[in-house]
């Protein structure tokens, strides 16, 4: 199976050293095998790595927590401007200040392309049925853009709950069916209830981020061939996970050219409006 040419990943992040080096991550660090990093990484360092599994766009992540920016607007804004021809943003806002939190909304959106919403529903530690998400629901709504969260447990050193599919996709949905919310993380160890409230929802899709195809469950893969086709979308998670890594049994999986070409680049340019 040949990968197609022009590859979406919609879940990066071009990490700052507060943010690689964050004690919520030493678990994660601790798979990956790696220190504390004490050197920025480059810009052309994230962009060789797309480049070794045909990567052409990565959606890069900012992040917002109850103590600031880990990766802020600013900073993704610097990297889509060096590199325009494989970055788009993805903003995160503060739940605390809800009108501030909708103003940079429509800055970074509106103003600056970016082309959806991060909100790391554990760092929070809320569930995204909470109310301080619910104006930023209505102002995705208006902006046409679309809200990514995680579901499923966490590898970070942070509370699970807020990751469940259901109840808290299931009734965000019900609450806003216009919202289009993009689900990272495959729900594991609730991929079923997660494959479940896509399949409900129109609007509610999945992404591979943290998973390499070789540890997809079945669940997922039997849905990505069949009434899920137009479902999910990949996703990497990098730095924790290299796009080579993510994709180095993807022939494994057997699918066929149009249900790869629809997971690896047509649902993401589809949803995020990328087609452009």
């Amino acid at each position: 199976m040949a990968v197609p040419a022009k590859v979406i990943d919609v879940w990066m992040q071009h990490p700052t050293l507060e943010f690689i080096n964050h004690p919520m991550f030493e678990s994660l660090r601790r798979w990956m095998g790696v220190d504390r990093v004490t050197e920025d990484i480059p810009l052309d360092l994230t962009v060789a790595m797309m480049d070794q599994a045909d990567v052409a766009v990565g959606l890069l992540a900012a992040w917002w927590g109850p103590g600031g920016p880990l990766i802020s607007n600013e900073f993704v804004a610097q990297c889509v401007d060096q590199r325009p021809d494989r970055f788009r943003g993805v903003c995160s806002v503060n739940l605390w200040r809800p009108m501030e939190a909708v103003r940079e909304m429509e800055r970074w959106v509106r103003g600056h392309g970016f082309v959806g919403v991060r909100q790391v529903q554990w760092f929070w530690n809320l569930p995204p049925t909470d109310r301080r998400y619910y104006p930023l629901y209505a102002k995705c709504v208006e902006l046409g853009a679309p809200i990514c969260f995680q579901v499923g447990h966490t590898g970070p050193l942070r509370p699970s709950e807020p990751g469940r599919p259901i109840p808290y996709i299931d009734e965000v949905a019900l609450d806003f069916p216009e919202l289009v919310m993009v689900c990272g993380h495959i729900g594991y160890p609730w991929t079923q209830e997660m494959i479940a409230v896509a399949t409900k929802h129109a609007n509610v899709y999945i992404d591979t981020s943290a998973y390499t195809a070789r540890r997809y469950p079945p669940e997922l893969v039997t849905y990505m061939k069949s009434n899920g086709r137009k479902k999910v979308m990949f996703g990497t998670n990098y730095p924790m996970i290299p796009p080579a890594k993510c994709l180095e049994h993807l022939p494994d999986l057997n699918l066929d050219p149009e249900t790869a070409d629809l997971f690896l680049r047509g649902n993401a340019a589809r949803v995020f409006q990328l087609e452009g």
